[in-house]
């Protein structure tokens, strides 16, 4: 059996006629750039979310960096976030002109650690991105509690969360904004690259929508310095198409997950905590697998069973960010998750059948090589 990390082509299959008619309509009315189905997803988007605003754009990334700019951040500021996450989100930081400025995770939720946040806050932190990695909210009650006397934003890296939910609120309207990636392989995925921001704050979304448009109030008039960051309309027109199934196939990836949880903790592997507080999006499955990570993942390969390693180098020892003067040893949770988290097969269309085969393989080689 060849079994993938996620099924797009078993995706699409069970919504081909309703993309394909959206994706005709498109190409039949050519209006390719800030078209109809932009203004309509915003819309649309905003109203799941639960925010006033929700502004396209091109990319996660584009989102991170244009959210950072909208809030004034730039040299001589400093914003706090995770090592343990994708770079995306310090690179953000870095294209802004700010510094960037770890705090390590929680080992139980590879979430940031709010106790990790309070010492490294000063005069120069404008922000903090809390990262809701692998579908998992951050502990975003005492994330505000540290920021609550300040002027500090709350900047929600949601790339993959969308549609999780923490004390009854989506995340990305618990921040002052929130950050969303259309990467094909995430909740909602386009097919090609994609972004959204969210806020309720009326004054940062009219700058987002002027900085998305090259800081354009109109053709050939420009009012500050902005991006070629436009969410386009025929990845809006897929992804109007999807929102409404998300639930629906975030409440499948949790059953899946249930169904791995149940199987993999009785055979002494330990996966992501899930706070009672919050609702996960499950965008992917992780364990810890505290010895013969990397062995067991090779097992997996030769049975044709795909999985992934988020992620094997934590951000502060990469070699981009070596100007910071971090080093190995200074974010021992980051650190430690980095040897030994594994994902799994995570996506809705996932079988019964499927799943039950991914766990007996590697119950199979943990009974063979003793793998904990």
């Amino acid at each position: 059996m060849k079994q993938p990390l996620i099924d797009l082509t078993a995706q699409y299959q069970t919504i081909k006629d309703r993309i394909d008619d959206a994706i005709s309509r498109v190409l039949k009315r050519t209006d390719f750039i800030l078209g109809q189905d932009v203004r309509l997803f915003e819309q649309e988007f905003a109203q799941y979310i639960g925010v006033k605003h929700a502004i396209g754009v091109a990319s996660g990334t584009d989102a991170l960096v244009i959210a950072l700019a909208a809030s004034g951040i730039g040299p001589g500021d400093e914003v706090i976030t995770s090592p343990f996450t994708f770079i995306a989100t310090a690179e953000a930081i870095q294209r802004v002109g700010a510094r960037i400025v770890f705090a390590d995770i929680d080992r139980k939720s590879f979430t940031i650690d709010p106790k990790k946040i309070a010492g490294r806050i000063n005069q120069k932190t404008k922000a903090i991105i809390p990262v809701h990695l692998y579908g998992e909210p951050c502990a975003m009650d005492e994330i505000h509690k540290l920021v609550s006397n300040s002027s500090i934003s709350i900047i929600e890296d949601c790339a993959q969360s969308l549609g999780a939910v923490y004390n009854s609120k989506k995340v990305g309207s618990i921040g002052r904004i929130g950050c969303f990636s259309f990467f094909p392989g995430k909740n909602l995925g386009c097919y090609g690259d994609g972004g959204i921001i969210t806020t309720n704050d009326t004054e940062c979304a009219e700058r987002i929508k002027l900085m998305r448009n090259h800081g354009s109030v109109s053709k050939y008039e420009h009012v500050m310095h902005g991006y070629n960051s436009r969410l386009d309309t025929i990845q809006a027109a897929v992804l109007r198409v999807k929102l409404p199934l998300v639930d629906q196939w975030n409440e499948q990836r949790r059953a899946h997950a249930d169904g791995y949880r149940s199987a993999l903790e009785q055979e002494g592997f330990t996966a992501q905590f899930l706070s009672t507080r919050s609702v996960s999006s499950m965008n992917y499955f992780t364990i810890y697998v505290d010895s013969g990570r990397d062995e067991l993942q090779a097992y997996l390969k030769e049975q044709g069973i795909a999985s992934a390693i988020y992620y094997p180098q934590s951000l502060h020892v990469q070699k981009v960010f070596a100007d910071l003067g971090y080093k190995h040893g200074d974010f021992p949770e980051a650190e430690y998750a980095q040897e030994r988290v594994l994902s799994l097969p995570m996506y809705a269309e996932l079988t019964d059948d499927q799943r039950s085969y991914i766990i007996n393989e590697i119950k199979k080689f943990k009974k063979g090589k003793k793998v904990s």
